[in-house]
């Protein structure tokens, strides 16, 4: 029997949400996209279905997720649903950022100023440098050997 809850806590079930009434944007960064809808309600945030501690299990991707929420002083007054593809879980956590940016300019835009303060409305345009022939990395050549 423990085995089996051990399992269940694991793998939480997918929940069921309705937003409809909400407001739809996109959040990009580096391979990541993020379609994001935000209601009026509680608080929560759902990440491909699940409780953001759930789906990002690192303090630092939770806070960034939450902090365009904290800049607006809006943290308990939004539920956010966020579908994310693509890339790892930091550009996953950047593109949501973006997202929950953009929507809450889509509810509010008087919010614009502060969120601008931040540099959370603009995309993170940086990506991984792609590499080159005759060197290990991008940068980084093959170790010379002068004899």
């Amino acid at each position: 029997m423990e085995a089996n809850t051990n399992l269940e806590n694991k793998n939480p079930k997918k929940i069921k949400l309705d937003f409809k009434e909400s407001k739809y944007a996109t959040g990009r960064r580096k391979k990541s996209v993020a379609r994001i809808w935000i209601k009026k309600g509680t608080g929560k945030i759902y990440v491909n279905g699940k409780n953001m501690p759930d789906y990002f299990t690192r303090f630092n991707h939770q806070t960034l997720v939450s902090q365009p929420l904290k800049v607006a002083k809006r943290s308990a007054d939004f539920d956010v649903r966020c579908l994310v593809k693509g890339g790892g879980l930091s550009g996953q956590a950047g593109a949501i950022i973006h997202g929950i940016s953009r929507a809450l300019l889509k509810y509010e835009p008087d919010l614009k100023s502060d969120l601008k303060k931040e540099k959370l409305t603009t995309r993170d345009s940086r990506s991984v440098e792609r590499k080159k022939y005759g060197h290990k990395k991008a940068r980084r050549s093959f170790q010379f050997s002068k004899r």
